[in-house]
């Protein structure tokens, strides 16, 4: 008996442990890195040389980096999930406002600015140019300086309207890039090179992601953010802090590279058949993720494309997953950290969507899985329920046992297992529930912590933000009292229900013979109220919920069997 009870106790300290650790040494506080000097990045000038002249385009010229940034005109991006624009000068895109998705959930709140002037001071930008491979002498090649010239009458991008830019280089050399977009997130570039000139060139593309002073990672071991790409088949998450002590350079075919935030990303997919080579870095306290395809040999008088895309936008699963075949990107959807139990989350994600869009809302939608778990583990539940009611029945035995054989522990063993398989009664069958649910609960969780669509998703009442934690707090009562309370006395409402059921189910469970097993067991409610507290609202709906429904499980099988 005491061995059984001992590994339930086992297992209940184990996880007052793991969440304690999570709490007091996992989860530190998200901050803001606000840092007073402004960088200053370091651009190539291009020095300009006779050119071509030609209807459509001009001589590149040496821009002064005031001049790049402040006079510079702008081609204008607009669709229903994103506003922004791309600087004509070097064709860099660094203007980008996600239209659905707003800083707070007051709907007063700005939206969410992805991407920004890539020399302030938190700047965030998308590049693109070519480079001369093999020293081939080209001329001069497209960078963040060059002059870019719209060709046609299409100066607004628009998912229906693509934008056509043009620029001749001082070798006769003709590059032409089409820009798109799509109805989402995603943006096409595709790049003609017309030779010109009388000698074949070797050139290469490439593009870059560069990123200054990005946000503090929250610190949550569960959630990755920071440099993130899928190449050689392996998914990449690399560190800000790594990547200052040294780059990562790999090869690999197609794949895509980038940098996540916990619901933003901004990525780059070379073309999914050619050869490029990734390189991560820390340059000049900017943060890059670049990719150069292999070099690409253009006769006198061919013309030669590559095409690649851009995604800056919010990471909505569905719309990762439709990427895969409408681009050819695979495993796009691993942006989305969804850990160790993928196979798991991901399909309860989908499950968890479906109830949302047919109830109407999210919480509900929680409950009603919580429902169809239930159903679920009914059997299983069901024959632990009765263990536990018989082990219930024969505490009075057990405790007799237990007083004769106090100072003989190996006879008191013996008789408790011959009462248990006289009665057939399952010391430990209690715990098996509980281990079940425990993937159940992470995975749930972690549906919660990372997905987009549970952002800012309300429930009813006071709930808002159900992947935020409940913001009432006894402290203040619960409103009623003009002043915020303190962070460590921010425990609201549904986590003590919380608490209030996993009390009541203690007392409804056969209580241990041990004193300290005993207290251990009355503390534990409120260990799991106050780390609640910063959990996600909608887990603690779905724990209170489930400890409501096994409560009533449980009370009518004790019932029938005190009937019989």
């Amino acid at each position: 008996m005491n061995e059984n009870r001992n590994l339930l106790f086992a297992f209940g300290l184990s996880i007052v442990i793991m969440l304690g650790f999570y709490q007091f040494y996992e989860k530190p506080k998200y901050e803001k890195i606000s840092q007073q000097k402004v960088l200053e990045q370091a651009l190539s000038a291009a020095q300009p040389a006779k050119q071509t002249q030609s209807d459509l385009s001009k001589p590149a010229v040496a821009i002064p980096l005031e001049d790049v940034i402040n006079q510079s005109a702008r081609i204008a991006i607009s669709s229903d999930t994103v506003q922004g624009s791309i600087r004509q000068v070097g064709a860099v895109l660094d203007d980008v406002l996600l239209v659905k998705y707003k800083e707070t959930p007051d709907q007063s709140s700005p939206l969410i600015r992805l991407l920004q002037n890539p020399n302030g001071e938190n700047g965030y930008s998308v590049s693109s140019g070519w480079k001369a491979a093999n020293n081939c002498d080209a001329g001069s090649m497209p960078n963040n300086t060059t002059n870019w010239q719209i060709q046609g009458e299409h100066t607004k991008l628009t998912p229906k309207t693509p934008v056509t830019l043009v620029w001749f280089n001082d070798r006769g050399i003709k590059f032409e890039r089409v820009l798109s977009i799509d109805d989402q997130y995603m943006m096409t570039v595709t790049d003609h090179v017309t030779n010109h000139s009388d000698k074949e060139v070797n050139l290469q593309p490439t593009a870059q992601i560069c990123r200054k002073n990005p946000p503090k990672s929250q610190g949550f071991y569960i959630l990755h953010e920071g440099p993130i790409g899928h190449f050689n088949t392996k998914l990449f998450e690399g560190s800000y802090d790594d990547l200052a002590k040294s780059p990562v350079t790999q090869q690999s075919t197609g794949g895509w590279i980038g940098f996540t935030d916990k619901f933003w990303l901004v990525s780059l997919i070379p073309d999914p058949k050619s050869v490029v080579q990734v390189d991560y870095a820390h340059q000049k306290e900017a943060y890059t993720a670049q990719f150069t395809a292999a070099s690409i040999l253009v006769k006198p008088g061919e013309v030669s494309t590559y095409t690649y895309h851009v995604f800056a936008g919010a990471k909505v699963l569905r719309m990762l997953d439709g990427y895969e075949s409408k681009v050819g990107v695979e495993h796009f959807d691993l942006a989305v950290d969804f850990g160790w139990f993928y196979f798991l989350t991901k399909p309860l994600f989908y499950v968890l969507e479906y109830l949302h869009e047919f109830l109407g809302n999210l919480g509900l939608a929680i409950l009603a899985l919580t429902i169809l778990f239930k159903l679920l583990l009914f059997p299983m539940a069901t024959k632990s329920y009765r263990s536990m009611a018989r082990l219930k029945h024969l505490q009075p035995k057990i405790q007799q046992i237990q007083s004769v054989y106090k100072n003989d522990r190996a006879r008191l063993s013996q008789e408790l297992m011959a009462l248990y398989k006289k009665e057939k009664v399952n010391p430990a069958g209690g715990c098996l529930p509980v281990l079940i649910q425990a993937p159940i609960f992470f995975c749930l969780y972690k549906v919660l912590f990372v997905s987009i669509e549970m952002r800012h998703a309300p429930f009813f009442g006071w709930i808002h933000d159900l992947s935020a934690p409940d913001p009432t707090s006894f402290a203040n009562l619960f409103g009623l009292l003009p002043f915020d309370a303190p962070s460590f006395l921010q425990i609201g409402i549904w986590p003590l229900l919380m608490g209030a059921t996993m009390v009541i189910q203690q007392r409804m469970n056969p209580q241990p013979a041990d004193p300290t097993q005993a207290k251990v067991m009355m503390i534990m409610p409120i260990m799991f109220t106050y780390l609640f507290a910063s959990f996600p609202a909608g887990l603690v709906v779905y724990w209170t919920w489930n400890n409501l429904l096994s409560m009533a499980q449980q009370w009518f099988i004790t019932k029938r069997m005190t009937q019989k």
